[in-house]
């Protein structure tokens, strides 16, 4: 899955009402919404196929609660948030942001491997990409759904502020703010990983919240996105459990994960440090 999978342009507005019940039960995400431009070319023509059936796929605009609302104290500091992080263009901190942007599988894997003290790769830990990967696949659906479902412009939409993945804005700015995809994924991914490495949990799950606050410091995304997304991806991967196929992977890429243990060399500290300087100055 590209990251372009998590750019779902905005829907034409339409009331969750007037969509058929099945639309929010759609394990292909391609098929959510009536978009209001073409489709994204990057974009597979054959649903790739999850670990949720019809029956056991999550709806989150039931259990997620709405974004907030014009004049609200949360969009006051939603407005808050993006305003002062503007501010840390040009740092270390911005420059992990746009990192964290990227979200290629290999991109994706070693943005944990500090936490994880181990060299995370596609090549190294092809069980535990092909699980994320997976992974992904089947929490696409549920993400597009309420993103069509809300349909919030993202924080840069209408002024000139920057964001650190300036050649995305046009792209970006047709795509719901509300859920953060990225901050489902990489939670998600976290709550896996620490799983599997339970030794390296605390990093790893610290490492996951730092991976949703970049997309607050990046500009893209409110901070109600970003606790959203979290609810999200926690949500997906307690009912990924429920899936025999899901488990059966854990347990390869769990196997997989000890003979690296075995074998591998520390990541680079510079890069460890970067991460937790980041962790200590949270913008929530």
């Amino acid at each position: 899955m590209t990251r372009s999978s998590l750019i779902a342009p905005l829907p034409c507005p339409a009331s969750r009402l007037g969509l058929p019940l099945m639309a929010a039960l759609l394990a292909a995400a391609a098929l959510v919404g009536t978009p209001c431009r073409a489709a994204d070319p990057l974009e597979p023509a054959t649903p790739e196929q999850g670990y949720f059936t019809p029956a056991t796929q999550p709806d989150a605009i039931a259990y997620l609660p709405p974004p907030p609302q014009p004049g609200t104290v949360r969009q006051a500091n939603d407005d808050h948030a993006f305003t002062t992080t503007r501010a840390l263009r040009g740092s270390p901190r911005w420059a992990l942001a746009t990192a964290d942007a990227d979200l290629h599988e290999n991109a994706l894997l070693r943005s944990f491997s500090c936490a994880a003290d181990l060299p995370l790769n596609t090549t190294d830990a092809p069980e535990l990409s092909a699980l994320i990967h997976k992974m992904d696949v089947s929490e696409i659906a549920d993400m597009r759904n309420s993103k069509a479902y809300w349909h919030r412009p993202r924080p840069f939409v209408g002024n000139s502020q920057p964001i650190c993945t300036e050649k995305d804005r046009a792209h970006l700015a047709t795509s719901g703010a509300y859920p953060s995809g990225h901050t489902m994924l990489g939670w998600s991914t976290a709550l896996v990983l620490a799983e599997l490495l339970p030794e390296r949990a605390t990093q790893i799950l610290q490492r996951g919240r730092v991976f949703g606050e970049s997309r607050i410091i990046c500009g893209v995304h409110w901070e109600s996105d970003v606790q959203a997304g979290y609810m999200l991806g926690a949500a997906e991967i307690a009912a990924l459990h429920g899936s025999a196929a899901f488990r059966a992977d854990m347990d390869a890429a769990r196997a997989e994960l000890a003979a690296l243990r075995s074998r591998a060399t520390a990541p680079a500290t510079h890069a460890c440090a970067i991460e937790q300087e980041a962790a200590s100055h949270s913008p929530l």
